[in-house]
C-alpha cells in the first residue's frame, strides 16, 4: 500500500478524528437552536484551545527521545537532551500562554462591552461548563489514543509548534465571525468545525511523516 493511499485509511479508523467532528457538531447543535452569544461561543473555543496547548505540553515532557533537526537555541544547534526537552516544553507553555491571555481580555472585554450597550452577549456559564467537559473529554481521549504514536521519536520543534498550526485558522474564523452579524454565526461555527478537523488531520499527518524522516 502506498504511503498516499495510508493516511485515508487510518482516518476512517482515527476514532479521536470521529470525536473531535462529534463535539464540534454537538456544539453547533445546541448553539444555532438557544441562539448561544458569541462571547460564549468564543469563550468555549478559546478554553479548548487552552486545553490543546495543555497536552501537547504533555507531550513534549513525555518524550523519550526525539530530534532536534532545525532547532536553533541561544544561536546555537539544540541537542536532544532532557534539558532541551524541558526548555522547550516550558518555552512552549509561556508563550501559547501569554496569547491566549490576550485572546482572553479580548473576549472579556467584548463581552463586558456588550453588556454595557444593553446587547444580550452575556456568558453563560452553564453551557460553558458543559461544552468545555466535551471538549476536554475529546482531547483526553484523543491523548490517550494516540499516545503510542506520539512517543514515538519525532521532531520536538515541530511538535511545538503543531498546535498553532490547530487553533490559528479556527481562532480567524471565529474573530471574522464576530465582525458580520449574528445571524451567520451557523455558518462560522461550520468554518471553525472544518479548519479544526482538517488541522487534526494536517497534524497527525506531519507527525507520521516526520517519524518517517528521522
Amino acid at each position: 500500500m502506498s504511503t498516499i493511499d495510508q493516511p485515508k485509511k487510518n482516518l476512517f479508523y482515527d476514532f479521536s478524528f470521529w470525536t473531535l467532528l462529534f463535539s464540534n457538531l454537538i456544539t453547533i447543535f445546541f448553539a444555532t437552536r438557544d441562539g448561544w452569544s458569541l462571547s460564549t461561543i468564543m469563550l468555549i473555543y478559546w478554553f479548548q484551545s487552552v486545553i490543546i496547548g495543555l497536552f501537547n505540553f504533555i507531550r513534549i515532557l513525555q518524550l523519550t527521545e526525539f530530534s532536534t533537526n532545525g532547532l536553533i537555541i541561544n544561536d546555537s544547534p539544540a541537542q536532544p537532551t532532557k534539558r532541551t526537552k524541558i526548555f522547550i516544553a516550558f518555552f512552549f507553555l509561556a508563550h501559547y500562554g501569554l496569547f491566549h491571555v490576550a485572546y482572553l481580555a479580548f473576549i472579556l472585554s467584548g463581552s463586558a462591552d456588550g453588556l454595557l450597550n444593553g446587547k444580550t452577549d452575556a456568558i453563560d456559564v452553564r453551557l460553558l461548563v458543559l461544552t468545555v467537559i466535551l471538549f476536554f473529554a475529546n482531547h483526553l481521549f484523543s491523548f490517550i489514543y494516540n499516545r503510542p504514536r506520539d512517543t514515538k521519536k519525532q521532531n520536538i520543534g515541530s511538535l511545538m509548534f503543531h498546535p498553532y498550526i490547530r487553533i490559528i485558522p479556527m481562532h480567524i474564523t471565529i474573530v471574522a465571525g464576530s465582525i458580520f452579524a449574528s445571524a451567520m454565526l451557523p455558518f462560522f461555527l461550520i468554518l471553525k468545525t472544518f479548519s479544526d478537523v482538517l488541522m487534526h488531520i494536517v497534524e497527525h499527518r506531519i507527525i507520521r511523516r516526520g517519524q518517517e524522516d528521522i
